[in-house]
Order: C-alpha cells, then structure tokens, then sequence
C-alpha cells in the first residue's frame, strides 16, 4: 500500500530545504539544490537501492533484477526549482519513484528487469537558459564545449560549476546512460487547469511539447533622455517592445496546431532613468507539440525581430539556445496505463503535455509514459504551487502496478 505518512514526511522535508524567500528556491548546482539532493539519495538508500553518481552530478539508484542483463525498467524526474517556485514540480516524480520501491520491498515483489529511479540533475532552465540538461547529458547530447559555453547570470560556466561540486566535467562523454530501457515513467503535476476544470484525478500523457529558446540582443545607442530628439533616437527598449507583442501575435495567430509563446527575460541597459536604452537582451520560448507549426512561428519571429531592427536603425543578434523536438507517446503504453486506471477505478483522461519534461528524451528511443496529477488552479512554478494528497497518492499507486508489470518477466 502506497503510504500517506512516509510522503507527507517527505514533502515536509523537501519543502524546508530551500534559499530564503517566498515558495521553493532550489536552483540547480546550489547549496539548496545539493542538500535536497543528500536527502534523496539517503531516502534511495533507505529503500535499498544501490547509488552511482555520473559525471553530471546525476543520481541513479538501482534495484537489481533476477536477471542483471535485462533491460531497464527507469522511473525519476528532478529536484531543482525555478527561483521562488513550489514544492511539487519534479519533487513528485522522485519521491513518489522511491514510494513504488518502498511499497515493493514491503510486498516481497522480485523484479525481473532492473529498475533504476534517477534524480535528473537541471532540469529547469532558470540557471543556464536550457532545460533538461541531466537528461541530455545521459542521452548524449552534452560535451565540454557546451558545459563551457552554457553560463549563468553570475559569469559562471556550468563547466565550473561541476568542477565545484566535484564532477569531472571533462569525462562528461561517458555520463552517457549506458544500457537498453525497457520503459520509462514520469510522475508530474499538470502544471495546468484541465485535470482540475475536468474533475479528473489523473492525466495520461499523450504528447509533450518542446520548446524553441533563444537569445536576442538588441544594440541601439545610449543616449541622454533630454537631449536626444525622438526622431534621432536608436531606443533598443522600444524595439524590444514591437518584439514582444508580435511573439504574442503571432502564437495566437496559430489556426493550425496550437502554439506558445513567451518573453520571459528582458534586460536593458545601461537601466537609467534618464538614459534612452541603448542595448536589450531578450529571453524567448516558443513551444508546441507539433514541430512544424513550431518551426513556421520560430521562422516568422526571427523575421520580424530583424524588420523591427532595419526600420528601427539598430542591429540585432539572435541565438538559438535550445530547438527541442516534441514527442507523440506510444499508443501501447498510453493505452496500457488508461487500463490501470481503469482497473484501479480512477477517473482519468488522455492528455498533451504543454511543458517539457525528462521524459521526452527518452520517448524517442523508448517507451514512456507519463501519469498527470491535478496542480490547484492550475498553478505552478510559484509559491502557491499545490497538489492534494490524494491526487500523489492515486498517480503513485498507478506508477506502482505499472513498474511491478513491467519490471515482471511476462510482458506487461
């Protein structure tokens, strides 16, 4: 039985180890990030498992099957947070992983296939403007160039950074996961409304989204407020400005296939009152399911950040952080959790995920699946982030019978 008691203990103790402020802190790599780490990986120990560390700082705890040389069974998610976020994003998939260890060792189960519960290092993007980088690096798709390039607001290069925390950034070539999977499984919150305007406990994935992010820099000239007449101006602000909206304009004039997008991060420069801005640094994300409607809005975006730059007389870079693919969910495995849920009588719907995961990079190669837990009002990435739990309880009791069936030696 999936234990209330032995989560609530946990999410109590997650929710104490953050940086001061408002709601959860934990930026990846910091002290905060690091200490919720220690907690998980002494919870892991608890439940058995045996810990290896890679060169990324991530964290896998294994479960030997009967047979070694089996495929993977791999559940997890992360622990990092956006600056002032919650209690649940991430935090869910990893303590409810270890709550399907514990409740298997309480049942005497024997796994056939090894199952690993991984904690996945940086997930968010708050600290070096890419998401997921945990995942990646075990997918291969990191190397010393980019630990070096990849820098936060502070001028520190995620190369040193590992280097702090005593990894060998240079050896990052061989955190590449090194075996098959038989499946893999995330438990999240929605980190949406429909669940919860649905009336409906859980949430089957059928899809996640991938996110398009770049970098623009916008150069104007710096001029003196007063003496600058508006016509002589090159107001890297105002340019800034036209940007936003039209990427507002444009993910809602998607008829297609839905599109989002946002401008998360503006800084102007010099930041004086009396001082026309004479340099911007835009953040932008653009997302949806469907890549080709992403790759058309991401086209049509740069387009006018460049007509907005000519008719303005300033001059523009634009970086291209991340371009992620999204990822449709195997009907197999989506079809396979609905008949959990249906025999565990839980009201469920099937379910496109709007935000990024760890999953999506195993779902290309592998099955996956991804179980969905309501989120109050929708809420997330913020202090008032908050799931029932009932709703953990439900989504971990449908990951439990899911990894006992698939890490069974019949066929799930």
């Amino acid at each position: 039985m999936i234990s209330e008691k032995r989560l609530s203990i946990n999410f109590d103790k997650m929710s104490t180890i953050t940086a001061p402020g408002q709601g959860i802190t934990r930026i990846a790599f910091s002290d905060e990030d690091w200490q919720a780490r220690s907690f998980v990986i002494e919870l892991m120990r608890e439940a058995g498992l045996t810990i290896r560390i890679d060169h990324f700082g991530n964290v896998i705890g294994r479960r030997e099957g009967t047979n070694p040389n089996a495929k993977v069974v791999m559940l997890g998610s992360h622990i990092d947070s956006v600056p002032n976020g919650g209690n649940f994003d991430g935090v869910v998939g990893v303590l409810g992983a270890i709550e399907v260890i514990n409740c298997m060792n309480e049942a005497h189960i024997e796994n056939y296939h090894p199952i690993e519960v991984v904690v996945f290092m940086s997930e968010e993007s708050s600290r070096f403007g890419v998401a997921t980088l945990g995942s990646k690096t075990m997918r291969g798709e990191m190397d010393v160039h980019t630990l070096k390039k990849l820098v936060d607001k502070k001028g520190h290069s995620l190369y040193n950074i590992l280097k702090l925390r005593g990894l060998d950034a240079d050896k990052i070539d061989e955190a590449v996961y090194p075996h098959e999977l038989k499946a893999f499984m995330e438990i999240h919150i929605e980190q949406g409304k429909v669940l919860e305007a649905k009336n409906t406990q859980l949430g089957i994935v059928t899809g996640i989204a991938a996110p398009t992010r770049m970098k623009v820099m916008i150069n104007g000239q710096a001029d003196h407020s007063g003496a600058t007449p508006m016509n002589m101006r090159q107001d890297a602000l105002c340019a800034a400005a036209e940007i936003i909206l039209q990427v507002e304009k444009l993910a809602k004039s998607s008829e297609e296939f839905p599109v989002v997008g946002t401008t998360g991060i503006i800084h102007a420069r010099p930041g004086v009152m009396n001082v026309v801005p004479g340099k911007v640094e835009l953040g932008i994300d653009i997302r949806s399911i469907y890549m080709e409607t992403k790759i058309k809005i991401v086209k049509t975006v740069m387009a006018k950040i460049k007509a907005i730059a000519e008719k303005r007389n300033l001059t523009v870079e634009i970086t291209t952080l991340t371009n992620e693919t999204p990822v449709r969910l195997k009907d197999e495995m989506i079809n396979f959790l609905d008949t959990i849920c249906k025999e565990k009588n839980y009201t469920y719907m099937e379910i496109p995920s709007g935000a990024g995961h760890d999953a999506m990079h195993w779902a290309h190669t592998y099955p996956t699946g991804m179980i969905f837990i309501p989120c109050k009002d929708g809420i997330s990435h913020n202090p008032a982030e908050w799931a029932e739990m009932k709703d953990i309880i439900a989504g971990t009791e449908v990951l439990y019978t899911a990894i006992c069936r698939l890490a069974s030696k019949d066929k799930a």
